[in-house]
């Protein structure tokens, strides 16, 4: 199958500087053996970011303004039957790669690979940071003004699973907990494995749905082993585990219809392990989606 490496620069989801470099420094580190196509998106460089503590929704009309950008491309090359992989930036580009998945493929489920669960809304973000909320504008909680773009079916929580969470804010685990969302904290991979935690997460997202989209944030990962994200969280995974949960991924590939990693922040990287291990995660998936088959495409977009 064709696939397609969409960089989402950005990080206007979030009040620390870097992650809009991420993709292209990853870009460039893919095309020693990445011979496939490229689109690269930008956030403006004349922004101003929004660091006001007060302010509960930080950037909120730029963050929308690059999505839509992101939702239109990787809708228009998954029409003409390519895998987009995406590479953060940010969170917050995550809502633009899943709704397109979303609207392509209809009926998906999704697993959130990350540290935080990312299910805030504008009435509960403490920091106003919007890499905090798209998990629950994703699932149509809320959130409606950054989904804008978006005209179709958000992903329903029952087939929504979140893999690796150890941060959650209070009013998130509120909102979780009457919610149909799975999650699963990095004390059950420690307990149980990672292949069992990976397995029963397919199983959830994969019931009776039509594909699924894995975004998965390095920030997962413990910050003593890849210390190159914006909001680090300690007690993580070690680097095994985050390639264990990279192949277990793959071994499901067959039913995954979009990628995400996101959140590499080279200004925050210490001898370009979080870069390393990224580099890594992204060459063996980008083998993988080479050995699926080609995706049936209408004529019309072949043109």
């Amino acid at each position: 199958m064709k696939s397609i490496i969409i960089g989402a620069g950005s990080d206007l989801g979030v009040h620390i500087d870097g992650a809009h470099l991420g993709p292209t420094q990853l870009i460039n580190d893919l095309k020693s053996f990445y011979k496939g196509e490229i689109l690269n998106f930008m956030q403006d460089e004349t922004i101003i970011k929004s660091r006001n503590i007060s302010d509960r929704s930080k950037n909120r009309y730029e963050v929308n303004m690059l999505n839509e950008k992101i939702y239109k491309a990787i809708l228009d090359k998954m029409k003409r039957g390519y895998f987009p992989v995406t590479l953060g930036g940010d969170h917050s580009v995550s809502i633009a790669s899943a709704l397109a998945n979303a609207k392509e493929n209809e009926e998906i489920g999704i697993i959130w690979f990350d540290s935080h669960t990312d299910y805030n809304t504008f009435e509960t973000t403490i920091t106003g940071n919007i890499h905090g909320l798209p998990l629950a504008t994703i699932n149509g909680y809320k959130c409606d003004d950054l989904r804008t773009f978006h005209r179709g079916d958000t992903i329903e929580q029952s087939r929504t699973v979140i893999v690796g969470a150890r941060s959650i804010d209070e009013a998130e685990k509120e909102i979780l907990k009457y919610s149909s969302v799975t999650v699963f904290t990095t004390e059950d991979i420690k307990r149980e494995g990672v292949k069992a935690i990976v397995d029963k997460a397919f199983s959830i997202a994969g019931y009776k749905t039509k594909g699924i989209h894995v975004s998965y944030d390095l920030d997962l990962i413990d910050p003593d082993v890849a210390p190159g994200v914006s909001v680090p969280e300690f007690d993580g995974i070690n680097e095994n585990e985050a390639m264990e949960i990279c192949d277990s991924i793959l071994e499901h590939f067959d039913q995954v219809t979009a990628f995400d990693l996101v959140e590499f922040n080279p200004l925050r990287d210490v001898n370009r392990k979080t870069e390393q291990i990224a580099i890594n995660i992204l060459a063996k998936t980008l083998k993988r989606i080479e050995e699926l088959p080609e995706k049936e495409v209408d004529d019309a977009y072949l043109i």
